[in-house]
């Protein structure tokens, strides 16, 4: 069937219904019920395989017992169906006994619907959604993949409602950083702020390819992702998202990873690969912060997902971390002694700076891309400025960043050299002793010539919040460097 219009199928039936307002609304609407088709699916192909399979969800609840219409007037619609989901579907499924024994692939069920609505009031405008839906034929494996571009294209339209675009990180940027970093089956890869799963299906994409006809590689395929959400609406879009990509058993914890004390961080497992885009320009309250020692406690979120990812990286991990640019020039006493931790444990290689606009229409903050490794500590780190492409003057909805946009990036990885044009260094190469210097300020290799970009007032004030407290740590170590050869003298 074609369901390159399903979504907007769905949305039009949904705008004739007065219990949903808005495109955030409806995007949760449709979730909860793909989600249940979708692992309705995914169950039909588990009791073929074991005999003993036995579902987490009561019988009358399964998709195929309500959902499913046999033309034969007996679905349920109208006011019978709004009671069944309200009353009884919802409060069964938000309270499934579940604990340390039951397998992810159940608890999900469960992590799906804690903090799922059904905000459609009308009955008759429900079945039909649910008609829609029910169309799509997940056993199969061609039309299931043909869904996944749909839904791809679903969370990328994520971005346009309203501050649900916060979880949505361009697939040409996920996809670069997978290229780079390299992904090996076998390998645990993990993202603690995943949102709706962009890094880990890309990475799922590159490790798809390795895994062949073997069921033993499949089952290591199975088992090389692990994430955690924090807000309800991405992660069950990142459940379904991982189902979609035949991962059986999604390890995705609904969750704050900041909660965690540091001291426990230690002794969990760690990761081989490490892909983050964590969620920057935020403030957490005092009993997030005192997780984390006294000297790497921030109130910016980004700052205490780098200490977080510090401590769960293997000896010999690999990590890509997209941070704002307010990290880079950032100098204060948790930014400071966060790269400087970063620089004496791990080897911080290559910092790749990217145009304005990558994540518009959510934000117009500037980001970079941090890439280390836990081998050695750092001795020289390189800077690469991915530039604006010619035609553009701003990423867009409609005109979104590529993967061909980093091509010129990919071909200079494997073949560094230092590149300068009109005068202004586009990737160089500088020594640690050159970044202390500096008293670890990153901000190199940057846009010379670019037009200043006009922020949102908030942003615009952290910036230069950032900026002001940068220039007045520097300040201050110049005069302590001028006091101490005083004192000398």
């Amino acid at each position: 069937m074609a369901i390159s219009n399903l979504v907007k199928r769905i949305q039009d039936v949904m705008r004739n219904d007065s219990g949903v307002n808005g495109d955030a609304q409806r995007i949760e609407q449709i979730v909860w019920i793909l989600f249940l088709k979708i692992y309705d699916a995914k169950e039909e192909a588990w009791e073929l395989i074991n005999d003993n399979y036995r579902s987490i969800i009561p019988d009358h609840l399964k998709w195929r017992e309500w959902a499913v219409d046999h033309k034969d007037g007996q679905a349920l619609t109208g006011d019978a169906l709004l009671d069944f989901v309200n009353n009884t579907l919802f409060p069964t499924l938000k309270n499934l006994e579940i604990d340390e024994t039951t397998p992810m692939s159940q608890v999900i069920v469960r992590y799906a619907f804690e903090d799922a609505n059904n905000y459609q009031k009308d009955g008759v405008l429900l079945r039909q959604v649910v008609n829609i839906i029910d169309e799509i034929d997940f056993t199969e494996y061609t039309e299931r993949h043909e869904f996944g571009a749909i839904y791809e294209a679903f969370l990328k339209d994520l971005q346009s409602a309203g501050n649900a675009g916060e979880f949505y990180t361009p697939r040409a940027v996920t996809d670069f950083m997978v290229a780079v970093v390299k992904p090996v089956l076998g390998e645990k890869i993990g993202d603690f702020a995943c949102g709706t799963g962009g890094f880990l299906t890309s990475a799922l994409a590159a490790l798809d390819g390795q895994v062949g006809n073997s069921l033993e590689k499949r089952e290591l395929y199975n088992r090389s992702v692990y994430g955690i959400e924090k807000k309800s609406l991405p992660h069950l879009l990142c459940v379904t998202n991982l189902l979609i990509h035949d991962i059986d058993d999604p390890n995705i914890l609904h969750g704050n990873a900041l909660e965690t004390d540091y001291k426990e961080l230690r002794k969990m497992d760690a990761f081989d690969v490490i892909l983050m885009n964590p969620p920057y320009g935020g403030s957490e309250k005092d009993s997030v912060k005192i997780n984390f020692p006294t000297e790497l406690r921030s109130s910016e979120t980004a700052d205490l997902f780098m200490n977080v990812i510090m401590y769960r990286l293997k000896q010999n991990g690999r990590c890509g971390v997209i941070i704002p640019d307010g990290f880079l020039f950032g100098t204060d006493n948790a930014k400071f002694n966060i790269k400087k931790k970063l620089t004496s444990e791990f080897n911080l290689h290559t910092v790749v700076r990217l145009p304005h606009s990558v994540f518009a229409p959510y934000t117009s903050i500037r980001t970079n891309i941090l890439f280390f490794d836990k081998t050695a500590p750092t001795k020289e780190i390189w800077f690469y400025r991915v530039d604006m492409p010619e035609g553009y003057k701003n990423f867009s909805k409609t005109r979104p960043m590529k993967l061909a946009h980093f091509e010129e990036a990919l071909s200079w990885w494997d073949n560094r050299e230092e590149i300068e044009v009109d005068g202004f260094a586009k990737a160089k190469k500088y020594s640690l002793d050159e970044i202390i210097a500096r008293s670890y300020n990153l901000d190199l290799c940057g846009f010379p010539h670019e037009e200043e970009v006009i922020l949102d007032p908030l942003p615009l004030i952290q910036e230069y919040q950032e900026k002001r407290a940068s220039l007045n740590d520097q300040i201050d170590h110049v005069l302590e460097q001028i006091t101490a050869m005083l004192e000398e003298n």
